[in-house]
């Protein structure tokens, strides 16, 4: 090629790059949001997903979809982010949503009903049985819209201070619950409270507070409740596979180019296993370690469980015969409850229990 041609070339390519850039620059707009948490930042699987978001959509875009995470209580408390959210003080609030179930018991159905879903029961149906279509439906007129954005699995039923054997050993128990269990227990004769991750500990010491339940293990064993209450019950039966969502003003995700939008909505799925799995890996070795600082590791009785599983369907049908939309989503998980643990107890069910064998006979 002589100069002449080269320098052509060169000419042409130079033009063509600087006609393309601007076209590049409008495919990824600058844009800062914040995200504000319903969790302490010293929780790294709850308060850490929310960071995995910002961290990701990062990536993905060069830096140009920035989203910066805020604990609870840096810009509104832990129980408060949804309704941020929906006022633009925040883009976003990760929000387990039956912290709201008090405005209406819809709300308690995205993260966990007493005796719902398991963890992996509990993804299927949100995105596979239109669950979270349904709730963005329900959203719709709430300035948000939300997405999965990390499930716990089964959690530990709570730290207290006695045993509970009976029913009769729950009258009277002031019993930090979230969501909607606190609606099943207090027909048990439980005195639920409602407090955000931050301030448990200090409830419990001061007696202010006689149990609580958190998450399991790996949490737990970071907030210390073994060393004011060590009788640790199983299970959580109100959070089977407790769901936590990313809950967006609606007008600034509508506001998002498609290919953010879109970017959005993978990037929550992708977290949304990314809480799990970090639960998974972390919750035995931090089981062993509560053991070992005192936890006396205690199964909720049959009665116990039996009197809440009874109550709990009462108050389903009280709501159901109230609520259009609780009775809607409620009929579509129970319809698919019924199949998903058909399936579950044919070969998950039998394959586990054999491995559980092998290990208790530390033959693995």
């Amino acid at each position: 090629m002589d100069r002449r041609s080269f320098l052509s070339s060169a000419a042409i390519g130079a033009t063509a790059s600087a006609l393309a850039a601007p076209a590049i620059a409008q495919e990824k707009p600058q844009i800062t949001w914040r995200l504000s948490s319903s969790f302490p930042n010293s929780l790294p699987a709850l308060y850490g997903n929310s960071q995995e978001l910002g961290k990701r959509v990062a990536e993905a875009t060069d830096g140009a979809f920035q989203i910066q995470s805020f604990s609870a209580g840096e810009i509104v408390g832990g129980l408060q982010g949804a309704d941020a959210a929906a006022a633009g003080t925040v883009e976003v609030a990760h929000f387990p949503t039956y912290y709201n179930w008090g405005k209406d018991p819809v709300w308690a159905i995205p993260t966990a009903l007493p005796f719902g879903l398991s963890a992996r029961g509990m993804n299927a149906w949100m995105r596979n049985g239109g669950g979270n279509d349904m709730f963005n439906a329900f959203l719709s007129d709430k300035g948000l819209i939300g997405f999965p954005g990390g499930n716990t699995g089964a959690q530990m039923g709570g730290w207290f201070r006695k045993e509970i054997n009976t029913v009769d050993d729950l009258k009277g128990l002031k019993f930090r619950v979230g969501g909607f269990a606190g609606a099943i227990l207090k027909r048990l004769g439980v005195v639920p409270q409602q407090i955000s991750g931050g301030d448990i500990y200090a409830a419990l010491e001061k007696g202010t507070i006689d149990a609580t339940e958190f998450v399991g293990p790996y949490d737990d064993q970071k907030l210390g409740f073994v060393k004011v209450a060590p009788y640790y019950y199983y299970p959580g039966w109100w959070e089977g596979g407790a769901m936590v969502h990313f809950l967006f003003n609606k007008a600034a995700y509508e506001g998002l180019p498609d290919q953010y939008k879109s970017l959005l909505q993978t990037v929550c799925q992708s977290v949304n296993a990314n809480m799990l799995e970090t639960y998974d890996y972390e919750n035995s070795k931090a089981l062993r370690t509560l053991l070992a600082e005192g936890a006396q590791l205690r199964p909720f009785s049959q009665e116990i469980m039996q009197a809440c599983f009874e109550t709990s369907k009462e108050v389903y049908a009280e709501i159901s015969a109230e609520n259009e939309t609780f009775k809607k989503m409620y009929d579509s998980l129970r319809a698919f409850e019924n199949e998903y643990y058909l399936w579950t107890q044919v070969a998950e069910y039998n394959y586990d229990t054999f491995m559980m064998v092998q290990q208790r006979q530390g033959t693995l």
